[in-house]
C-alpha cells in the first residue's frame, strides 16, 4: 500500500465527511482530485487533529475524516488527549505511517520510528476504537465498517514511502505563497459548503 492508494480508498469512501488533511495526503488527494467538504492543515503541521475536532463538535450532523501523517502528529500529540477528551463520534483519524518527513520530497527519516505504534497512543490517550493496516485490500473492506462505527477511531496506515524529489541533484525550490493562504481559501469554501447543508 502507498500513500496514493490509501488515500484513493479513503476518498472513495467518505461520501460527504469533512476531509482534513495535510502534507503528504493533502498532495495525494490533490492528485485525486477530492473536493468539498475538504480543507487541509497547511503550513499548519501537526494540526489537523485540531480542526478536524473543531469541525467535528460544531457540525455533529457530518462525519469529519481527518489524514495525518506520522510526523505530523508526532508534533502535535496532545490532540490525541484533546480528541478523545471530547469523544466525538463523528471523528475518523487516519494516520500515514512511512516512517519519514517531508515522504516524496526529502523523506527525512522519522525518529524512534522503529519503537513508533500510533494505535497504542491512541487507545491510551482514550479514543474509542483503534485499527492498523498494512494491506490496501484488507483495508478497502474494512473502511464502510470502519466509517460506521462510533468514533473517535484512530486508523494507523503503514505505507510504503515515495521516493525523495529533492537532493543534492535536485535542490528545493522556494514554496509559492499559496501554500500560506490555501488554508484561509479553504476555509471559506468549507463553511460555504455547510451553511448550504
Amino acid at each position: 500500500m502507498n500513500i496514493l492508494s490509501a488515500c484513493d480508498a479513503i476518498s472513495r469512501a467518505r461520501h460527504d465527511a469533512v476531509l482534513v488533511a495535510t502534507m503528504g495526503a493533502m498532495n495525494a488527494f490533490d492528485r485525486l482530485g477530492a473536493g468539498q467538504p475538504r480543507i487541509n492543515s497547511v503550513p499548519l503541521m501537526g494540526g489537523a487533529p485540531s480542526i478536524g475536532l473543531g469541525i467535528a463538535l460544531a457540525q455533529s450532523a457530518h462525519k469529519v475524516i481527518v489524514v495525518d501523517g506520522d510526523a505530523s502528529l508526532l508534533m502535535q500529540l496532545g490532540s490525541l488527549v484533546t480528541v478523545a477528551g471530547q469523544q466525538p463520534r463523528n471523528f475518523y483519524h487516519f494516520v500515514i505511517h512511512n516512517g519519514t518527513q517531508f515522504t516524496g520530497l526529502s523523506n527525512l527519516p522519522l525518529a524512534g520510528d522503529s519503537h513508533l505504534d500510533f494505535t497504542q497512543m491512541a487507545e491510551a490517550a482514550g479514543y474509542r476504537r483503534v485499527h492498523r493496516h498494512d494491506d490496501l485490500e484488507v483495508f478497502s473492506e474494512a473502511l464502510p465498517g470502519l466509517l460506521a462505527e462510533p468514533g473517535p477511531t484512530l486508523v494507523e496506515l503503514v505505507v510504503e514511502s515515495d521516493a525523495p524529489v529533492f537532493g543534492p541533484d535536485h535542490p528545493q525550490q522556494d514554496w509559492a505563497d499559496l501554500q500560506f493562504t490555501r488554508m484561509g481559501d479553504e476555509a471559506s469554501k468549507l463553511a460555504n459548503w455547510l451553511l448550504r447543508k
